[in-house]
């Protein structure tokens, strides 16, 4: 009778730690997905000011890459902004913000990348150096 109570107890046991297990399992993965995008883990917005123009250009540094170079109302703090692209699709006084965005493609690490985007879906990846103000794309969010 008392090797009996002891299976009972001990599958009692096995059964509450497993159910707590699986508890967990469930709460992490609804946490992990709420985003819809599970590479896309932080987003952080800035106001870059009214968007004025642009012109295109092309890297004279090897390998070649078209560039835009957008001017908007607060190019005295931002300077032309450069980022990646052929032809710049922002109507004139759209309102265009500055993101940051960390991608974690794998299960360890991840990188930031930088955006200039309107309110709308028109986005360009920003040049990690920005040679109008000589400064890098991240200190404008430090």
């Amino acid at each position: 009778m008392v090797f009996i109570r002891r299976i009972v107890s001990g599958i009692l046991l096995f059964l509450t730690l497993l159910f707590f297990i699986a508890g967990c399992a469930i709460f992490n993965k609804s946490d992990s997905s709420g985003s819809g995008d599970e590479s896309q883990l932080v987003t952080t917005r800035r106001f870059a000011g009214l968007y004025i123009d642009y012109r295109a250009t092309v890297t004279e540094e090897l390998p070649k890459v078209e560039v835009i170079w957008i001017k908007t109302s607060l190019e005295s703090r931002y300077g032309k902004i450069c980022a990646f692209g052929k032809k710049c699709e922002f109507s004139k006084g759209d309102r265009l913000y500055l993101t940051k965005k960390f991608f974690s493609p794998g299960m360890v690490g991840g990188r930031w990348e930088y955006y200039i985007e309107n309110d709308s879906s028109v986005l360009y990846q920003l040049i990690e150096y920005q040679s109008d103000r000589k400064v890098m794309s991240e200190s404008w969010f430090q």
